[in-house]
């Protein structure tokens, strides 16, 4: 344990400092992420003329959250796994006595860290010009937040992570990767909250594993109405799944893995 512990911190501290050397970077990949603000104005604005049961305020809560959500929760070792397999880097990785998964572990959790301020500030820009969106959560539901917002993470890399695996068969795994992205997009509750969903749609939703990664720690925050426990299963159900799918694809593809050096 206290090796597993030295290795973590050095790969944090490492890969936190090699991000902070792409400050002006990190800045424009949160400014990115402003899809959540255009939606925002198009249902605040559709709730003060349909009856959706959630009012214009709750809608600027919600997709607040879910900017904030998507920020906590980006990912993107579908491309840098592909980039190693192609370029033959992964050989480099397989001859440390490290599983090669730590080190996209840890550079996300690091670049997470550097992000950090610049979502603060996005926020506090948030409420200035919409001083009346402003709520302040208890403390227990900011905890509550806080580990479906980590679970959403560790869900949303194991799901990239494991498409990342058909690397090992084919050039273009990212190709993979966009078309489940539309259908996150639509099922995690990004473009609207699920509970203005038809009934059978949002059932649907909630038996995928999109829900848990954006709807879910948006909803806890902003107070709307959830199934902690419910939501909680289904999502660590799909987490275990994920898992064992995605270790069967790494002992396959290494297998015939043939990049430099391997």
């Amino acid at each position: 344990m206290k090796h597993l512990f030295k290795v973590s911190r050095s790969l944090l501290v490492t890969y936190y400092a090699y991000m902070l050397e792409y400050r002006a970077e990190l800045l424009l990949w949160a400014l990115s992420g402003s899809l959540p603000f255009i939606l925002m104005g198009v249902w605040t604005q559709a709730a003060q003329t349909g009856d959706f049961g959630l009012s214009s305020i709750e809608f600027a809560r919600y997709f607040l959250a879910v900017y904030l959500v998507r920020q906590l929760t980006v990912v993107w070792v579908i491309w840098d796994f592909e980039r190693e397999i192609v370029d033959g880097k992964l050989s480099f990785r397989l001859l440390q006595p490290l599983d090669p998964v730590w080190h996209h572990i840890w550079s996300h959790i690091g670049e997470r860290f550097a992000r950090l301020p610049f979502i603060f500030g996005l926020v506090a820009l948030f409420f200035c010009l919409y001083p009346t969106a402003f709520w302040m959560p208890s403390l227990g539901t900011l905890g509550l937040f806080a580990i479906a917002s980590a679970c959403a993470l560790a869900l949303q890399f194991l799901i990239q992570y494991t498409l990342a695996m058909f690397a090992f068969w084919t050039e273009k795994a990212s190709s993979i990767q966009e078309v489940s992205f539309l259908i996150h997009l639509f099922l995690s509750g990004a473009i609207a909250p699920l509970e203005i969903f038809p009934p059978e749609v949002r059932s649907f939703a909630l038996w995928t594993p999109f829900p848990y990664i954006i709807n879910f720690p948006a909803s806890i925050i902003t107070g709307l109405k959830v199934d902690l426990m419910h939501n909680f299963g289904i999502m660590f159900i799909w987490i275990f799944l994920f898992s064992i799918v995605n270790r069967w694809l790494w002992r396959k593809g290494l297998q015939q893995y043939s990049g430099m050096g391997a």
